[in-house]
């Protein structure tokens, strides 16, 4: 070969993992200079041989890009425990087809698959085609051996099956087979073969043990959940410090599906007119003690993970639905925050300690908003509420007072309509419903948020170690980035990137209140923005505008309260001594990074299930025409968002009356011929014409009748904007066609980037 092999597979390396960028000379230059791979002249030389050989392509006017593949071809596929696997191809002089674990359609080991290239091999370096798994048509397994465990401890059932095998074969590893109640019931341990009758499918709880969540309970915690007590004993009653508040008229206020309730509030106003705020929080950590093996797996599991139609809980159902749970009309042991708020909502002194309290009521946000509103009669209401509406009352009106204050020193406030989706008794989706949060919600939110400040700001004063829940100062770079993206709408935003402060991204946000941007915006805002976490340092709490931040108020579903809980009453019971101190400073730096961990990943499960459901509901809908807006633009085409909150993709290759060119600064594709520009935040119709259950994947088209196709005989523009010929797995959840990571812009989860909210959806509990 006449070229230098180096400078080839170095060059060629850069479009295949840029397959759809389009590269000047220069842009090839400056890259390869970076890479050190040669002059200008070998790198023109490069370009003229790998345009001779097909590798690539040109647009005639100085841009080139990787002449995609596109062929379909049969093999078996052979399995790698880490879930990767390749495809050896009938054609025996031909290479295998790398196949990523997100491509690999659940093929198992040894079945006989169809694959489509979606990168080709590089033969300067020895790179394999990588593709996808397009149809599974033979299987290679019809049975498996392993080892039988019975579901009868499992927290989490699953009807109609006894038990599950796991295979011994490593390759199959990763599955659970399960066994059906019908037939012979093997016993806990015993190696068994059997005979495969289904094969994997994407549900709920294929994704749950995609992400490693525990769904069983050892043998030694279930014991120990058993042996405690399912009422407040006469000695915990009486334990030194612990006061009883039971005849306080405190209320639990949650959604209509809640059944753990770890705070309850009361509120009454004072004769120097201030009031007293009163939030009492489940005591799990009486229960839960330090070391115990219930201690050791609610640290592993690190948060109870909610999914579309059920919960996996950090702690037994008798813990969390039971004695940890403030249910109404009986006692239960907590620890408490007592607030003194003027009317002008300043705290002036405060006081932590444990109780033993009775919740006087179960309430429910919708019942609460119901009797919140002036036009609604006692008569329309239960006893219950109609005992307590003047403090429902009282209570929404010092949030108001909390809230102003918290917009005064620069809170960010989003208020974004949530979707919540609704399955029947078999767990397919019939619907996706818009909830808006109430008064009630918010006002639980701000006694929440005023609790966790307070007592982070409490144990800080008395300079010890503690767990805070943290959201640092946006980096500079990203928040320039957000304020460019502004000035295309218009908005000029006059703030220091280097010295961002919470108030200045709240005034971006009150500027768009009401207009077509305001979502859009408030999108590419929390996107500019860190995601919040714990740790053992002060951090603040930017999104919030808060000095000190911790999570008190949810024992029950997250490790992080319960640790909190947990030096609260060390440092109330043995003091602030060196010991003390020493001991959980050792354990800090662990357990921020485990619950920060492990929340990333019950939100990545929850977004997975939540992706596969609508994915279900609306592949009943393929070839409806639906209202929606651009929610993100990119060089392979954008993401739109439906009414009901539902995201898919426009490939660039469906954009078919013009050829598209790609703007990185504006985040615009715009027409060569007609100029039409599809810009973020632009409203859009559209018609679903693909949906993939497996891969939690829609594929839209803009629906317009009127438009005209655009030509067939200028095929290099084609190539350049992407082939329109490519039917290729849109794959905007994993990997693109180099196999370099490409995420889909999801809608940003506030728990990690804001972190604001502590009650509402339970379905999100760790915002």
């Amino acid at each position: 070969m006449a070229q230098n092999e180096t400078v080839l597979a170095g060059v060629l390396e850069i479009f295949r993992h840029n397959p759809q960028k389009q590269f000047s000379v220069d842009q090839i230059e400056r890259q390869a200079r970076r890479d050190r791979l040669g002059n200008f002249t070998d790198l023109v030389k490069a370009l003229a041989y790998l345009e001779q050989e097909k590798q690539i392509i040109t647009d005639g006017n100085g841009r080139y890009q990787l002449a995609k593949e596109n062929t379909e071809v049969e093999g078996v596929f052979r399995a790698n425990d880490k879930g990767f696997g390749f495809v050896r191809l009938d054609d025996e002089e031909a290479d295998d087809v790398f196949i990523n674990s997100d491509a690999t359609k659940l093929a198992l080991d040894g079945d006989r698959v169809k694959v489509k290239i979606t990168a080709g091999g590089n033969p300067w370096n020895g790179k394999g085609p990588e593709g996808q798994v397009e149809e599974i048509l033979e299987r290679g397994a019809s049975s498996i051996v392993g080892e039988y465990t019975p579901l009868e401890d499992l927290q989490v059932k699953i009807s109609h099956f006894a038990g599950y095998v796991i295979p011994t074969n490593k390759k199959f590893k990763k599955y659970r087979v399960y066994v059906s109640e019908n037939g012979l019931i093997p016993q806990m341990g015993d190696m068994v073969k059997v005979s495969l009758k289904t094969y994997p499918t994407v549900d709920i709880m294929s994704i749950v043990a995609e992400h490693d969540i525990r769904t069983e309970w050892p043998e030694d915690a279930l014991e120990q959940a058993n042996a405690i007590p399912d009422h407040v004993t006469e000695e915990e009653r009486h334990e030194a410090g612990r006061r009883d508040i039971t005849d306080q008229p405190a209320v639990t206020i949650d959604g209509d599906d809640s059944k753990d309730f770890d705070d309850a509030v009361v509120l009454w106003k004072l004769d120097n007119g201030n009031y007293h705020l009163g939030v009492h929080i489940a005591d799990v950590a009486h229960y839960v003690k330090e070391g115990t093996p219930l201690d050791r797996e609610a640290f592993a599991r690190g948060n109870s993970t909610y999914l579309v139609d059920r919960v996996i809980p950090m702690l037994p159902f008798r813990l969390s639905n039971g004695i940890c749970s403030l249910n109404e009309g009986v006692d239960r042991l907590v620890l408490s925050c007592d607030m003194e708020i003027t009317p002008e909502g300043e705290r002036v002194s405060y006081d932590i300690y444990p109780a033993v309290m009775r919740s006087h009521g179960r309430l429910t946000y919708n019942k609460v908003n119901q009797a919140l509103r002036a036009d609604v009669p006692d008569s329309d209401l239960e006893d219950k509420y109609v005992k307590v509406r003047p403090m429902l009352k009282d209570m929404a009106a010092l949030h108001e007072v909390l809230y102003k204050q918290r917009h005064a020193r620069g809170s960010i406030d989003f208020e974004e309509p949530e979707a919540k989706i609704i399955v029947d008794e078999k767990g397919k989706p019939v619907d996706i419903v818009l909830h808006s949060r109430g008064t009630a919600e918010k006002m639980i939110e701000s006694f929440m948020l005023l609790a966790n400040e307070t007592v982070a700001e409490a144990y800080y004063r008395k300079k010890v170690p503690f767990l805070y829940r943290v959201h640092e100062t946006p980096e500079a770079d990203r928040i320039s980035r957000f304020f460019e993206f502004c000035s295309a709408f218009g908005l000029n935003v006059k703030a220091d990137p280097n010295d961002i402060k919470p108030l200045d991204l709240q005034k971006v946000v009150t500027k768009t209140l009401g207009t077509s941007e305001e979502s859009v915006v408030q999108m590419m805002m929390l996107r500019s923005l860190k995601q919040a976490h714990y740790s053992e340092d002060p951090l603040g709490r930017f999104g919030i505008a808060a000095k000190y931040y911790t999570h008190f108020t949810s024992p029950i579903r997250r490790y992080s309260d319960t640790m909190v809980h947990r030096m609260i009453h060390a440092y109330l019971e043995e003091g602030m001594g060196d010991d003390v101190k020493e001991h959980f400073k050792e354990e800090l730096s662990e357990a921020a990074d485990q619950t920060s961990m492990q929340e990333r990943r019950s939100i990545d499960t929850e977004r997975a299930t939540n992706d596969l459901k609508m994915t279900e509901y609306m592949a009943d809908q393929v070839g409806n025409k639906f209202e929606a807006v651009v929610s993100s633009v990119t060089s392979f085409g954008m993401f739109v968002q439906l009414e009901n909150t539902v995201e898919g993709l426009i490939h660039i290759s469906n954009l078919k009356d013009d050829y598209y060119s790609y703007d990185e600064k504006s985040m615009t594709l715009t027409g060569r011929t007609t100029h039409k520009k599809y810009k973020v935040g632009m409203p859009i119709k559209v018609v679903l014409t693909n949906a993939n259950v497996e891969q939690h994947q829609l594929d839209f088209e803009v629906y317009d009748p009127d438009a005209k196709k655009r030509p067939h005989n200028d095929r290099g523009m084609v190539r350049r904007n992407g082939d329109r010929n490519f039917k290729g797995r849109r794959n905007y959840g994993g990997r693109d066609k180099s196999g370099e990571r490409r995420h889909k812009p999801s809608r940003s989860n506030r728990g990690q980037r804001l972190g604001q909210s502590e009650k509402g959806n339970r379905r999100r509990p760790n915002r």
